[in-house]
């Protein structure tokens, strides 16, 4: 890690750098996917969640269809989201930042990004954990709110979340 990542008063994400990932990209943000959703499976006690079961072909195949970012420090992907548009609804998920560098407005900066590679869809979605409480503060700050919640088994519930685009303003002459 690098001197002024360690620096008081510094932001990690004033050195971050938000592209598009490439499949090239996968397996360091398979790496950086099984780190970050630990924290989930230590939550919830299921080691068996998809993001910690993927397989490297599996995250490879999403290229074809689905937006891929990825925040960079220098060379270090430290977090990533993607997003697939169907029928004018914009399906999110898999934000992850790595957590020396999470509670710093990454995971902000990456959902306003893959939001803005979608300026048609008329609606977002998402999910998380019902347990994971910075995760739903994050999307409600966001805008998003709650739409449905889904159990899946004795320790884990899903709580749907969804966000309508604000339409602009019409301008008068």
């Amino acid at each position: 890690m690098t001197k002024d990542a360690l620096q008081p008063n510094v932001r990690a994400d004033e050195y971050m750098e938000i592209t598009s990932a490439t499949i090239r990209d996968a397996p360091a943000i398979l790496e950086l996917q099984k780190l970050a959703y630990q924290t989930e499976a230590v939550l919830y006690n299921d080691w068996s969640l998809p993001p910690l079961t993927q397989t490297l072909a599996e995250l490879r195949a999403e290229f074809a269809e689905t937006k891929i970012l990825k925040a960079c420090r220098g060379k270090l992907i430290v977090g990533s989201v993607r997003a697939i548009q169907r029928e004018g609804i914009c399906s999110i998920g898999r934000l992850m930042v790595h957590p020396q560098y999470q509670r710093q407005g990454l995971g902000s900066r990456l959902m306003q990004a893959i939001e803005s590679l979608f300026p048609e869809a008329a609606k977002f979605e998402l999910f998380t954990g019902s347990k994971s409480e910075g995760n739903i503060r994050l999307y409600e700050r966001l805008g998003y709110r709650s739409s449905r919640n889904e159990r899946l088994s004795v320790n884990l519930s899903l709580v749907f979340f969804e966000k309508r685009r604000q339409c602009p303003s019409s301008l008068t002459t």
